[in-house]
């Protein structure tokens, strides 16, 4: 496609300009505030973004960064590589371990979508100067992006479903709303594979035991060696929180190089936007969920064919769940087959340097996460099987909201030549 001015001017704006530069800019073309302080209707109709535009700002969240290049060593299992991770590539943001577990879905006027790249392979190489060419991270996207549902998101922009204060703005027509959504179950089930690996187990410190049967694996771990199930959970929780959100700061960040409007902002109900409203009406992304009187919340657990959760009904039991695991973690394009490329020299040698879990190792964690699933009726127990949080929205600012009621320098450079440079 033929680049407007703007993506040369993108590509020279400078990471401190962006840092210092990044504020929340909600008033966009089209919008309008009908009382208070602000009171202000806008006098221009919306403008969705360019084709290039929403590419720019998705990649900028969830684009690939070439490959991973995992954790090396810990004394207890050394010489083995670590094989914590459970992608090959890397993203633009961080995932505790090399997790990975989360999707990106995104919404505009013309439908809802996803970025299908979790466990796709590096999209280019680093030259010898450590660069990686913007292009060549674009083009496969293009292919990953997949359209799930004409129009935009099902998801009244109304209380309960969106915070009060967000009413007046969120996933209006000429936005772009993107959606990062973690899978917390396969998230907990990575992380007590890692507990495992180190030595650890998991307690029940709701109902004051031990996993029953576990005394069986105690060469494999120190039975007094133990982390609660619900730190466990929060904490996997906590870790999946930040890959979320580093996702849309990334993201946040390339809206000041580009000049476009947004902020990243938590004020919508993971439920109802995943799909677990309660109301058929607000179908959101559509994720399948269940209801049990003992817990306080609808559990989402995925989307078929899209984003299923390591937990059933979308696979029988935990055991099969722990196999899964596995066969991303060992199989083909995996980050310990011997197959898949790498960064390094002798690559084959890098992934093949990683243990694959044993027979006696499977077992051992799908027997705590059994339990967890037994005992608590889903799995993870205390938390929800998927996840999300944090939302980044793009669109095109109305710059004279701005200088009605601000000082100058509330928006930068880029956004008074937006217009003019990408249009």
């Amino acid at each position: 496609m033929e680049l407007p001015k703007g993506f040369e001017k993108m590509m020279d704006f400078s990471l401190v300009d962006a840092l210092l530069g990044r504020r929340s800019r909600r008033f966009f073309m089209g919008a309008e505030i009908p009382d208070g302080v602000f009171t202000y209707k806008s006098k221009y109709e919306p403008v969705p973004l360019s084709e290039l535009e929403k590419l720019l700002v998705v990649t900028a969240c969830a684009g690939s960064t070439s490959w991973h290049h995992m954790i090396y060593r810990a004394a207890r299992y050394a010489p083995h590589l670590s094989n914590y991770a459970g992608a090959a590539g890397g993203r633009t943001f961080p995932s505790a371990a090399g997790f990975h577990t989360s999707m990106t879905f995104f919404t505009d006027d013309e439908g809802v979508y996803v970025l299908d790249n979790r466990d796709a392979p590096a999209a280019a190489e680093r030259d010898a100067n450590g660069h990686l060419d913007l292009n060549a991270v674009i083009n496969p996207l293009k292919n990953q992006v997949k359209k799930l549902q004409g129009g935009r998101v099902k998801l009244p922009c109304e209380v309960p479903y969106v915070e009060a204060h967000n009413t007046w703005v969120v996933n209006k027509p000429g936005t772009l709303l993107v959606i990062p959504v973690g899978d917390l179950s396969q998230h907990v089930l990575l992380a007590i594979c890692y507990m495992l690996q180190n030595g650890m187990l998991i307690t029940d410190d709701i109902n004051k035991r031990p996993i029953p049967g576990i005394e069986k694996y105690s060469h494999l771990a120190n039975l007094q060696s133990v982390w609660p199930i619900t730190f466990l959970e929060q904490w996997s929780m906590a870790e999946l929180t930040a890959e979320l959100s580093t996702s849309c700061y990334a993201g946040a960040l390339m809206l000041q190089a580009m000049g476009l409007g947004g902020w990243m902002f938590d004020g919508i109900d993971p439920f109802s936007m995943l799909g677990a409203s309660g109301n058929p009406d607000v179908p959101g992304l559509g994720f399948r969920f269940d209801t049990n009187n003992s817990w306080p919340y609808p559990n989402p657990t995925g989307l078929k064919g899209v984003m299923e959760g390591y937990c059933p009904p979308h696979h029988t039991n935990m055991r099969a769940a722990v196999d899964a695991i596995c066969d991303r973690k060992f199989g083909k394009g995996g980050p310990f087959h011997a197959d898949t490329p790498g960064p390094w020299k002798d690559s084959a040698k890098v992934r093949g340097a990683a243990e694959v879990h044993p027979e006696e190792f499977r077992e051992c964690v799908a027997m705590q996460a059994q339990y967890i699933y037994d005992t608590f009726g889903k799995f993870p127990g205390t938390v929800p099987s998927i996840f999300t949080i944090t939302y980044l929205q793009a669109h095109h600012l109305d710059l004279e909201f701005y200088d009605k009621f601000y000082k100058s320098g509330s928006y930068l450079k880029t956004h008074a030549e937006h217009m003019e440079n990408w249009h």
